[in-house]
């Protein structure tokens, strides 16, 4: 990003070049924070942007410092002339960071102070996501600055298209989708982040084995990784089609058919590989394992509200942990007969 700097007026104004295409590196860089790859330092210098050769008349779009959102943000204004004004939301996204409060009314107006907008364009018009609706009081925003808050489509993709047509949005626009696919690509970073737990996990069976108190072998290693995957991957993508509405009963439900079918595999109830208290250890352990990772799928949803998730935690984690240690210790008694 090239770096302009105004420095006729009182004080210098810093801005700063960006353009819509997306280069190999920035492309790399989004691959692996949505691998949970140096993710909380994916972010870009808060402030203003020029993308084409924007002028006074240019619209002024708001977004997020997190670089997965200015980048997709960038890269739909194709042949557009706009200014970029890039809020200090600690690399967190729009929607997460209007929750969290960084994505907000003082922020932006302390931003548009700092970068000294009223002195940029000649228009008093902002347009924000409308995902940064929860944290932006407009009626605050104009009477501090003057400027009007116009919130744009979900979609950076119809971005374009809203500027071109007198920023008006069709219903379309305004409908918040959470499809498969929205799904699905989000589901790397969860499972990225129980890879140090589960390595854990794995050491203190191996040590336990070493020990003599095992054998904890591979029925419990693809047991365990396939609780893993049902909470992480296979709970979020079929989440609208799961009964119940608790993320936590979600990731228990087909946790427990998957702790059913490793017992089946296993020749239960007619030719059974083991006793009935690892059975049922399986049957305590595995579906507790999946609850509790579908249940963090909650801060990557839309499908809930905070009160929502404080309410199912309050329920959902001490009949998790209960769980797990009961049929812990079933396991672990079976290894001693």
């Amino acid at each position: 990003m090239n770096m302009l700097t105004i420095g006729n007026m009182k004080k210098e104004i810093k801005i700063m070049q960006t353009s819509a295409q997306l280069t190999f590196q920035d492309k790399l860089g989004a691959w692996k924070a949505r691998w949970g790859i140096n993710r909380m330092n994916y972010k870009v210098e808060p402030g203003l942007y020029r993308l084409g050769n924007p002028n006074e008349n240019s619209p002024v779009l708001v977004t997020a410092n997190y670089k997965l959102t200015f980048d997709s943000l960038r890269k739909e204004l194709s042949g557009l002339d706009t200014w970029i004004l890039v809020l200090d939301t600690k690399g967190i996204n729009v929607w997460c960071a209007a929750g969290k409060g960084t994505f907000g009314s003082n922020e932006l107006i302390n931003r548009m102070a700092i970068v000294q907008l009223d002195k940029i364009v000649a228009h008093r018009t902002l347009i924000l996501p409308q995902l940064g609706a929860p944290g932006v009081s407009a009626h605050e925003v104009t009477k501090y600055t003057g400027f009007k808050v116009i919130y744009g489509p979900v979609r950076a993709k119809d971005i374009k298209e809203f500027i071109q047509s007198g920023m008006k949005a069709t219903p379309e626009m305004r409908t918040l989708k959470f499809s498969v696919y929205d799904r699905l690509v989000l589901t790397p970073i969860e499972f990225v982040g129980t890879i140090k737990p589960s390595l854990i996990i794995f050491g203190v069976l191996f040590l336990l084995n070493l020990m003599g108190l095992g054998p904890f072998g591979l029925v419990d290693f693809y047991g365990y990784m396939g609780a893993v995957i049902i909470g992480c991957v296979l709970t979020p993508v079929l989440l609208p089609f799961i009964p119940g509405r608790a993320f936590a009963w979600k990731g228990w439900l087909l946790g427990l058919v998957w702790a059913i079918l490793v017992n089946w595999l296993n020749g239960w109830p007619s030719n059974p590989q083991y006793s009935l208290l690892q059975a049922l250890g399986y049957v305590l352990v595995f579906p507790a394992v999946s609850a509790f990772l579908a249940m963090n799928f909650t801060g990557s949803s839309t499908y809930t509200s905070l009160s929502g998730v404080l309410k199912e935690m309050r329920i959902a984690v001490p009949a998790i942990i209960i769980s797990i240690v009961i049929g812990c210790l079933l396991i672990l008694v079976n290894s001693f007969i």
